[in-house]
């Protein structure tokens, strides 16, 4: 079973060095599959030992073996945790190899790869990426659907449909009122996306890690000098780890609250 863990370890670590290749390209607008890796300073055209994840970054001491240039810490450190969250994806729900459940943990290796490239290019460039939001909101709504079939459970699929909508709503009734100086156009969309993942009343427990997350960053990169009270701060990584601990841990958490009342 070990030896299963590090297999699914690794291929998330594989998995995450292509969402770099993603995060990286959605940017500059290069094709993703049919132009090799390179160096994002010298172009040179990186072999296959200069693409192992993460050994290829700590061999190389953090930098291009050709100009010398230091890579980016995002490189690794997405391959790590992309890593991580495959583990525990299958360690959460992948010990029932049975229909529906397989497809279950299909659907949230898909959708946890859509998640690490929002979070990651709204915390590089204060931006949603479309081309990333709108497929991953396609995806989970299908899911959704794939669920009321084989389950026959309607009210499964209309708690992701109102959670969607309820949080997609709240933030637009945000971007209105502040007119876009509050949360941003891109934040609706997650938070549709958000509530399509995890339905009702955990798509309410997301909302609220990701504000009482995003309040302590904040708090502690103001007392760090590093921001001012009227900096902008992406909230859409927020709205992703939100997201995250409540698909791991919401159940815990809503428990634990509701066992203090």
């Amino acid at each position: 079973m070990l030896l299963f863990y590090l297999l699914i370890f690794v291929l998330g670590m594989i998995i995450g060095s292509f969402l770099n290749v993603v995060i990286f390209r959605l940017k500059t607008n290069e094709t993703i599959f049919r132009k090799r890796s390179h160096c994002n300073f010298c172009q040179k055209k990186l072999n296959w030992y200069e693409l192992i994840p993460l050994m290829s970054f700590i061999i190389q001491l953090g930098r291009c073996r050709g100009c010398k240039k230091k890579i980016s810490w995002q490189y690794p450190l997405v391959e790590l945790f992309t890593g991580v969250i495959f583990l525990l994806i299958f360690i959460f729900f992948g010990q029932v190899w049975r229909f529906p459940y397989t497809v279950y943990v299909c659907f949230l290796f898909l959708i946890f790869c859509f998640l690490i490239i929002i979070f990651v290019y709204d915390l590089k460039h204060y931006l949603v990426a479309e081309k990333i939001i709108y497929p991953a909101i396609i995806l989970a709504f299908l899911f959704n659907i794939f669920i009321w079939i084989f389950t026959n459970n309607f009210q499964i699929f209309v708690s992701s449909i109102i959670a969607g909508l309820l949080a997609g709503g709240f933030f637009l009734i945000l971007v209105l009122i502040s007119k876009e100086k509050w949360m941003g156009k891109g934040d609706i969309l997650i938070g549709v996306l958000m509530g399509l993942i995890l339905g009702m009343p955990m798509t309410i427990v997301g909302l609220i890690l990701a504000f009482l997350i995003g309040a302590i960053v904040s708090l502690v990169l103001m007392a760090l000098k590093k921001k001012k009270m009227k900096s902008e701060i992406p909230f859409g990584p927020f709205l992703v780890l939100g997201t995250a601990i409540s698909i791991f841990w919401g159940n815990v958490l809503l428990n634990w609250y509701l066992n203090l009342l």
